[in-house]
């Protein structure tokens, strides 16, 4: 019973792996194989996880191999945020490499299919050779070049190495059936010209590989026991098998996930870097952006990242994950690890009338109330105080238990006080609250043993460290970021409010912070320093709420 219900566990490429182990091949080896023209986001991360995930489960290696044969759109800096964000994930590759390392392997092998008459060079331009390729019901039209001799595809594509055409001017395509059912299969280009300079082969190939045909290669020269994809990449897997096949190299295998989809998200690359280029957020590293870098700028955990990879699993077919099952995650991770801290961010304030002037109290503060070892903090008490202005109604309905005329609360960590008198401006705000404090009931108690519902958090005005704080919310409107109506385009679903800026009041131990680690600030939030923070001018960006609010407000 006990193996039927592991058997039940596993998802789908783990059954795969374990039938591969169970027929003898005890060698797992996947790879994590990025190309270099952008940041990685949420949806890279779950492909970490399962690639990295995997080889550890089964005593297996995963290679980090970049995807660099397009030196058009492809820069170190991606090369760096790759690494760095796989390594903030948790995870280590066995071996860095690129498909430029195999640029000579990849060019021989080409050369060995012109010699089996299975490639050929096409002096077509891109665009006649997609006005040929023809329809799902129509055949293809074969180019006018489909019968080069050997000899004269050998030749000519050894000049379009040596550089002897300009761009556009020749490919080279594999021949195979112009007719195929699968329209990848249609002579698909091999090779173009591009001149122009490789982030680490400089100059010395102006011929760039295709990904269809470099990706199983690259693979095979690996050794790559299970490369796994996502799962737009199912109809290429036949040609991927094709050019392995024609070659007689080693076998590796594809296998395809449904990628990771999530509601008020925007997953296409094209369109983030939009979004950076026309100015609409702040960078790659925005936090209201889907990236890893996002992430961990707005205070996520690696952990959260993981289990939120875990919790949705592996599927496939495609789906939309709700962005609160990712919220989910960072709340029980930082739930945890966060240390707790008080902060006020839109504050009202309170004078404790019978509290003396000038005088200080330190407070005892626990930590984090679900990790004993965080242990405790000073908190600084005084006459004037900020408390959150949402604690305060001074008509309130039924059990309200907060601050109001008349009433009673209890400062966190403090003590009792109760609302005299409301002070007023010329226009009717809500300026000051006068209070009284019980002197007796610092330590939990009071001086008659009543006892109050309400407890609220509160910050020492004088001691109060001033900070921006910036509120982020999704950054579309829309469930789906590409339903539009008539006329509009996806960028009218931007959210005008993704991010709101206030000013709070802190609690001074907050200062020092370090950037990027998240605390929560007690009954609003979870928030971290942002990396535009200094000494000067403290800023913090809230990770998550600590209810999922956003859902039930676009209901």
């Amino acid at each position: 019973m006990a193996d039927e219900t592991k058997e039940k566990s596993l998802n789908f490429l783990e059954e795969i792996i374990e039938a591969s182990i169970a027929n003898g091949e005890t060698r797992v080896q996947t790879r994590f194989p990025p190309e270099p023209n952008g940041y990685l986001h949420i949806g890279h991360a779950k492909s970490i996880c399962i690639n990295f995930g995997l080889a550890k489960k089964y005593g297996g290696k995963c290679n980090l191999r970049f995807d660099d044969t397009n030196p058009v759109k492809e820069d170190v800096e991606y090369v760096d945020s790759i690494k760095r964000d796989i390594q903030w994930l948790g995870f280590q590759w066995e071996l860095e490499r690129y498909a430029s390392d195999y640029f000579d392997q990849l060019y021989d092998w080409a050369v060995e299919l012109i010699r089996k008459g299975l490639a050929y060079v096409d002096d077509q331009t891109q665009e006649q050779i997609r006005e040929t390729r023809g329809t799902i019901s129509v055949p293809g039209t074969p180019s006018p070049w489909r019968d080069r001799s050997v000899e004269e595809n050998l030749d000519l594509f050894a000049r379009m190495k040596a550089g002897e055409f300009p761009d556009g001017a020749k490919v080279l395509r594999a021949k195979i059936d112009m007719a195929h059912p699968n329209m990848l299969f249609r002579d698909p280009i091999m090779y173009r010209i591009l001149h122009a300079e490789h982030h680490r082969t400089g100059n010395k190939w102006c011929i760039y590989p295709m990904y269809d045909y470099a990706h199983g290669q690259c693979d095979s020269i690996e050794r790559i026991t299970h490369s796994i994809c996502t799962l737009e990449f199912d109809v290429h897997r036949p040609l991927y098998d094709w050019f392995i096949e024609a070659l007689g190299i080693y076998p590796s295998h594809q296998y395809e996930f449904a990628r990771l989809n999530l509601t008020y998200t925007m997953m296409s690359k094209r369109k983030l870097l939009k979004l950076v280029q026309e100015g609409a957020v702040m960078g790659w590293d925005d936090p209201r952006m889907p990236t890893i870098c996002a992430l961990r700028r707005k205070g996520y955990t690696p952990a959260s990242v993981r289990n939120f990879a875990e919790m949705v699993g592996v599927a496939k077919r495609d789906n939309v994950i709700d962005l609160g099952k990712l919220e989910y995650c960072v709340r029980e991770d930082l739930n945890k690890v966060a240390e707790r801290r008080m902060a006020v961010l839109n504050p009202l304030k309170v004078v404790i009338t019978n509290y003396e002037e000038g005088r200080r109290e330190l407070f005892t503060a626990v930590n984090n109330p679900e990790n004993e070892a965080a242990g405790t903090r000073q908190v600084p008490f005084s006459r004037e105080l900020y408390i959150e202005r949402d604690d305060f109604m001074e008509n309130p309905p039924k059990k309200f238990y907060r601050l109001q005329p008349g009433g009673e609360v209890r400062l966190r960590y403090s003590y009792l006080i109760k609302c005299e008198e409301v002070v007023k401006d010329a226009e009717g705000n809500i300026t000051e609250l006068r209070c009284t404090y019980d002197p007796m009931s610092g330590n939990g108690s009071s001086s008659d043993g009543r006892r109050v519902k309400g407890v609220i958090h509160w910050v020492s005005a004088p001691d109060a460290v001033e900070a921006e704080i910036r509120l982020f919310n999704p950054l579309f409107t829309k469930e789906n970021p590409d339903d539009v109506e008539e006329g509009q385009t996806w960028e009218d679903n931007l959210n005008p409010d993704s991010m709101i800026k206030v000013k709070g009041y802190l609690e001074p131990s907050l200062r020092e912070t370090p950037i990027g680690q998240a605390v929560q600030f007690e009954r609003v939030g979870y928030f971290c320093p942002d990396t535009d923070s200094t000494p000067e001018h403290l800023v913090f960006n809230r990770t998550v709420t600590l209810k999922d609010s956003w859902a039930k407000i676009n209901k």
